[in-house]
């Protein structure tokens, strides 16, 4: 079993729904990336996003990936666009096991409309921008990750189960 199980995926994919249940289930701490980033600044996501660009933020969430990949027995939820830099995808890969918590747009859009706390999306067109996120960021999820698994309308419960089928796997 891997002791750092990390999740990555869209906004709205349920890393942080799936992560706290997993960890639960694995008997881990689970840690979210972006709620790590608020609790260390005392300002919110979109607050850092406001003040210091999208650039403030990504430096911070470097830190913060590199920090918490590096602890031990730890379920991760990392942030969206986390898989964008570098040294967070060569941390994730080399640090723990990864899983891609895939969703479909039309449920990514569902899950995130009324949020008012996602930087990314306060955009006049939410679905055209959830598209073009997914489109750049897809590829990037998939060479990143260690297993796919589709999150789709099934519950959270059933996806955890099937992580741990999979990380049950790679020990027998």
């Amino acid at each position: 079993m891997p002791h750092n199980i990390f999740l990555i995926g869209p906004m709205g994919a349920g890393k942080s729904t799936v992560g706290r249940q997993l960890s639960r289930a694995l008997k881990k701490r689970f840690i979210d990336s972006d709620k790590a980033i608020e609790e260390r600044t005392g300002a919110s996501i979109s607050l850092i996003f406001d003040v210091e660009g999208e650039d403030g933020f990504r430096r911070r969430e470097r830190a913060m990936i590199e920090e918490l990949t590096a602890l031990n027995d730890v379920v991760l939820a990392t942030g969206g666009g986390a898989v964008l830099d570098e040294e967070n995808r060569a941390h994730l890969m080399s640090r723990g096991f990864v899983v891609y918590l895939h969703a479909p747009v039309t449920l990514l859009l569902e899950r995130t409309a009324r949020d008012r706390s996602r930087p990314l999306l306060q955009t006049e067109d939410p679905a055209a921008r959830v598209r073009e996120l997914l489109a750049e960021r897809d590829p990037v999820y998939r060479t990143v990750a260690d297993t796919v698994v589709e999150t789709d309308r099934r519950s959270a419960r059933h996806v955890v189960r099937e992580i741990q089928t999979r990380l049950e796997a790679l020990i027998a």
